[in-house]
């Protein structure tokens, strides 16, 4: 099936991959894997992903909700701050209570008694390669970091939640971090029920020692005797999904400038936000190109890039890992046409799973 672009490509193959090395590290760690719905929320694709992991956690009353309705199993409810409006509709979803700060959980602690409270708890260690992703960052309003407060709210709840990683693929580089956990927590690690790790493991990478890592999670799990979380999102998803793009003009500037069908900011923000280039394949050929949006950003670039053949009008161009906080971060900027989205199912049929048009561009307004 031949469909127009802009479209965003979810390859059902490709995650099957990404799943299967889910199920290992479960089997062979103990721990529970939940969905990180802030990366990926595409729920058409949940009736595959479910089976393979244990629920879904959140960042806002809207993720709780879509986790309970759309995926199913454990419904973990956190957010940066919970309001007075949304308090008592995520109480009522969740099967767990996270609280970013201990003012929270004294504000709204009572309303969730009857449920598992977490407590998001900031040890001041993180990997990140990105100052604007790192909860360690100086001044963080990540979670609470001091341990005497901490001490005083231990009869309150039964977990922690510590995410402390970002785009962390090295075994070596989160099990130092775990060491330093252990360190600076172990005693209060040793009087709750549950721990979650967050996400930000990038165990799907090929190479990856699964075995190594779980064996890893099931010590601290048998040291502290807690039950281990991992909240995955951009590691299940990696290099499942294409934007799928077509040349609209190609200019010349003093570089061969191929402008497609869609815009970075719209539809791949994050390559903007940490200043990242896109990826094609097979990136290689005489044929060079700065491939470039169609909105009036002077910045939207998707990246630079080398083809087999003469890109001309008409040409298609198929950009890379577009799975991971593209679709939950798409926006209508320039009132841009928003890509379709799409399913290679396993059977390689394509199919059309939802169009975005100019009704959704009003509706979105007022």
């Amino acid at each position: 099936m031949d469909l127009p672009t802009p479209h965003y490509l979810i390859d059902e193959t490709a995650l099957a991959r990404n799943l299967a090395l889910v199920d290992r590290l479960r089997a062979a760690s103990g721990a529970k894997c939940l969905l990180a719905l802030k990366c990926f929320a595409t729920w058409s694709t949940f009736a595959q992903i479910a089976p393979h992991m244990d629920g879904t956690t959140s960042s806002s009353l809207n993720e709780v909700k879509l986790g309970r309705e759309k995926f199913g199993g454990e419904t973990h409810a956190y957010s940066v701050a919970w309001s007075d409006a949304e308090i008592d509709e995520a109480v009522a979803q969740a099967d767990k209570m996270i609280f970013n700060s201990i003012s929270q959980l004294e504000r709204f602690g009572d309303k969730a008694a009857h449920l598992p409270i977490g407590l998001r708890v900031n040890p001041g260690v993180s990997h990140s390669h990105f100052d604007l992703a790192d909860p360690a960052r100086p001044f963080s309003r990540l979670g609470e970091g001091n341990v005497e407060r901490i001490e005083a709210v231990m009869d309150r709840v039964s977990g922690f939640m510590l995410h402390c990683n970002c785009e962390n693929d090295s075994l070596e580089a989160f099990s130092a971090l775990l060491d330093q956990f252990e360190e600076k927590l172990g005693s209060h690690l040793a009087r709750v029920d549950w721990v979650s790790l967050g996400g930000g493991i990038h165990f799907t990478k090929p190479g990856y020692p699964i075995e190594a890592l779980a064996a890893r999670l099931r010590a601290f799990s048998e040291k502290f005797g807690v039950q281990v979380y991992l909240e995955p999102g951009d590691t299940v998803v990696t290099e499942t999904a294409t934007l799928e793009t077509t040349v609209l003009d190609v200019v010349d500037n003093g570089k061969a400038i191929a402008i497609v069908d869609s815009a970075v900011e719209a539809h791949m923000l994050d390559l903007l936000i940490y200043r990242q280039s896109a990826a094609v394949a097979p990136d290689s050929g005489p044929h060079r190109y700065v491939i470039a949006g169609k909105s009036c950003l002077a910045g939207d670039i998707f990246g630079e890039f080398d083809f087999p053949e003469p890109l001309r009008v008409g040409s298609r161009v198929s950009l890379l890992n577009a799975a991971g906080y593209t679709m939950v971060k798409k926006n209508w900027f320039n009132g841009v046409q928003m890509p379709a989205i799409a399913i290679r199912r396993l059977n390689g049929q394509v199919e059309l799973i939802r169009e975005f048009g100019y009704a959704d561009y009003v509706s979105s307004l007022s």
